[in-house]
């Protein structure tokens, strides 16, 4: 299998961490360029036709993309260690912290830095400046909630680590780019758990 990613981008972040927490190695690496616009190039586009990374090209030749579609497919082939819940209660309260990361967190903070960051501009055109600030305040708002409910459990979806947390961080470390910081503005529950997190060797991966 062939995992199309580009270093640094937070969706293909959140598969590399996926892998190395269960110790995946045999898929094959392929960089895509996205300062360079490769991800909108026909040759990509012919395997992610929506011009996404990341992209889990199958050995038969069929492509998987979406994230947490790869992950899927992934934890039914690396059953251990689970990060997705073992049975239907537990997948689907980790699937809920999952999304809640994803749909709430995640895709605010792409929103703001696509639309005010301006090392940005060559992939977002146009940039809304204003769209992009005003989703800067639904963060802070979501991201302080995120803060309350680790102030009652160690883990995003529970007493353990699962794939919620590694959304939520490849999250919370994109949001560097937007200048927010958990601990600097009140939220310490949500700072620490970062930081736990990024004591794990799965952190390190880009």
């Amino acid at each position: 299998m062939k995992l199309y990613y580009s270093p640094g981008a937070p969706s293909p972040r959140r598969v590399m961490m996926f892998m190395v927490e269960k110790a995946i190695a045999d898929i094959d690496l392929v960089t895509v360029d996205l300062n360079a616009q490769e991800h909108k190039g026909e040759a990509y586009r012919a395997k992610s036709p929506l011009a996404k990374v990341p992209a889990l090209e199958l050995d038969d030749g069929r492509v998987l993309t979406e994230t947490r579609a790869i992950c899927t497919y992934l934890e039914g082939l690396y059953p251990e260690p689970n990060l997705m819940g073992v049975d239907a209660e537990e997948r689907a309260f980790i699937e809920m912290a999952d999304r809640r990361a994803e749909l709430y967190l995640l895709a605010g903070i792409a929103n703001t830095v696509r639309h005010t960051h301006p090392g940005l501009a060559p992939l977002e055109q146009p940039q809304f400046p204003e769209f992009g600030q005003s989703q800067a305040q639904k963060v802070r708002e979501i991201a302080a909630w995120f803060d309350h409910v680790l102030e009652r459990q160690p883990w995003m979806a529970g007493d353990r680590f699962t794939i919620a947390d590694i959304t939520a961080f490849c999250a919370i470390e994109f949001a560097r780019l937007m200048k927010f910081h958990p601990g600097r503005e009140g939220m310490p529950s949500l700072q620490a758990w970062r930081d736990r997190v990024a004591e794990r060797p799965s952190a390190s991966a880009k």
